[in-house]
């Protein structure tokens, strides 16, 4: 005769197989889902290479660039009932010094945004007020396209790059590249992709024109006063 336990745990490896199936099914519904993300506008607006701290928790003086931009993508086709939030940064890269032999590339974010589906409203770190503003804008939606839509008009960076050699100025071949993490509810973190998967389509136009850094201006020397 079975006991109190016995049962129990039957009852428990029942319940948990019939989650972990359940789950499984969620998770490859994301699968069969279409994604085809879109940029139709990716630049930078303004460039600055500037001499100086660029945190106040610098040490030394040292060259950093500054880059505002522009974005226009259609992220929509990210957002589905299992996902969570989408994780979107903008990312500047260049060839490294040693590029020529191991192909290597430097990359800085420059900007980032955490963009939360209506279900996961309650997990965005805003205020009272925004949060107030942001499920109203979903309007009781589980699903809402809408906030994968981002029409950035000279966007002003988060942060600011910097390089371990302290040199940035009329660095060569910069491109502003766009990123993105699919965070869902169940099942597998992912990134953007350069080729096609199925019904996942690559991002198309992620990478911006190549542009140089320019150089640091020089601080004109004071005129001499008349006597």
């Amino acid at each position: 005769m079975y006991t109190s336990v016995v049962r129990l745990q039957n009852v428990f490896g029942f319940f948990t197989t019939v989650a972990f199936v359940v789950a499984a099914f969620i998770a490859a519904s994301d699968f069969v889902t279409e994604r085809a993300p879109v940029v139709r506008t990716l630049k930078t607006t303004s460039v600055q290479v500037v001499r100086g701290r660029p945190h106040y928790y610098s040490s030394k003086k040292e060259e950093y660039a500054v880059i505002n931009f522009s974005l226009d993508a259609d992220l929509s086709s990210l957002f589905t009932w299992n996902t969570k939030q989408v994780f979107v940064y903008v990312t500047a890269e260049w060839p490294a010094a040693d590029h020529s032999k191991t192909n290597a590339t430097d990359e800085a974010v420059i900007w980032d945004s955490i963009i939360t589906s209506p279900s996961a409203d309650h997990l965005a770190n805003i205020g009272p007020v925004a949060m107030k503003k942001l499920r109203k804008s979903a309007g009781g939606k589980s699903i809402d396209p809408n906030r994968g839509k981002l029409v950035l008009k000279n966007q002003r960076h988060k942060y600011k790059i910097t390089h371990p050699s302290g040199k940035l100025a009329t660095t060569d071949n910069v491109t502003l590249r766009l990123h993105y993490n699919v965070q869902p509810w169940v099942g597998l973190l992912t990134w953007n992709q350069d080729v096609d998967y199925g019904y996942w389509k690559a991002l198309k136009n992620g990478v911006s024109k190549r542009f140089k850094l320019p150089a640091i201006k020089e601080k004109k020397p004071a005129s001499a006063g008349a006597r």
